[in-house]
């Protein structure tokens, strides 16, 4: 990858997730090049191409062909720091993403609530394992994204049966998460979304249809009509109600802050014994077109308008 002038350089695994950031990027006057992970090489003797290096890696990369992208991500994003370019969610983040346990982590440690969980690597130790969770619970894939591996177990003599059979789903780093079984108050949870470390908007998420798959993206979207012909509620709305003076949304942009985080969205929930619990962060953030609408400035153009600011920065210290 080479540049002769100076551009924000987004790295990601998805180019049906890029468009709506495209159009962001040329209303906002910011040049914008691809620069797809997974293939191709990395002279590390060579100097990055000019401008800002922004990387949007997703967790669930290797589902579409691009097993080696969070390792290409970690690199270029190391590689470029080195070189004195501007980073935006670099190889520490790309760790995160790529990692609820250690998303799991950072959130314990900040002092949310979150599930009850054990990480289990391989496959021998599952079902011992599983006697120190109650009974339902769920499984997940630690490197997750799209409700990998999530599947829900009413009690362990099915988990048992399941692991010990053929359509038992390996994790793609090997580590497979036992987790308490929420219960919403509603079936819906909430996506705080976050462009340079300041809050965008809160958005409600139907979970009622979708179940674990909630990608907000329009690439994701699917028919909108029933059999009736009537279009159904929508599964993402605005959470007007919320805003950047909430508490919670106060903490969360202090974790980011805490975390070197710039663009992210966090998900949480409201169970039915009164609990908000935290149990995700999305640097890989995509955005709902019909949210977007709604909003005076959209979360793509903020992005775009956000990272326009720190070329135009790196640029003047050139």
């Amino acid at each position: 990858m080479s540049s002769s002038s100076a551009a924000v350089h987004v790295l990601h695994d998805n180019p049906e997730w890029i468009p709506p950031f495209r159009r962001a990027f040329e209303a906002e006057g910011v040049p914008l090049v691809e620069w797809h992970l997974g293939d191709g090489t990395l002279d590390l003797d060579a100097e990055p191409p000019r401008g800002v290096i922004w990387s949007r890696l997703s967790a669930s990369s290797h589902t579409r062909g691009a097993p080696l992208a969070k390792d290409a991500a970690r690199s270029i994003t190391a590689w470029a720091a080195s070189w004195g370019r501007r980073v935006v969610n670099g190889q520490h983040v790309a760790d995160l993403e790529v990692s609820k346990v250690i998303q799991h982590a950072a959130l314990r440690r900040a002092g949310f609530d979150v599930p009850r969980t054990i990480a289990v690597f391989g496959r021998d130790g599952l079902i011992d394992a599983a006697q120190d969770i109650e009974a339902p619970f769920i499984t997940k894939h630690n490197q997750g994204g799209k409700g990998l591996g999530v599947r829900r177990f009413d009690d362990h003599g099915a988990f048992a049966a399941y692991v010990r059979g053929e359509d038992f789903e390996q994790a793609a780093d090997g580590i497979t998460l036992l987790q308490e079984l929420l219960v919403a108050s509603e079936p819906a949870i909430t996506r705080a979304e976050f462009v340079g470390g300041q809050f965008v908007c809160a958005v409600r998420v139907d979970t009622s249809a979708g179940g674990f798959e909630l990608c907000p993206a329009e690439a994701c979207a699917l028919p909108g009509a029933g059999d009736d012909g009537v279009a159904p509620e929508p599964m993402f709305r605005l959470r007007p109600e919320v805003s950047a003076e909430d508490p919670l949304i106060q903490r969360y942009a202090a974790l980011l802050t805490d975390l070197g985080i710039e663009i992210a969205g966090i998900e949480y929930m409201t169970t039915t014994d009164g609990r908000t619990v935290t149990y995700d962060v999305n640097t890989n953030t995509n955005y709902n077109p019909d949210v977007e609408a709604g909003l005076e400035v959209s979360a793509a153009r903020r992005i775009a308008r956000y990272l326009g600011g720190l070329l135009h920065e790196a640029e003047q210290a050139r």
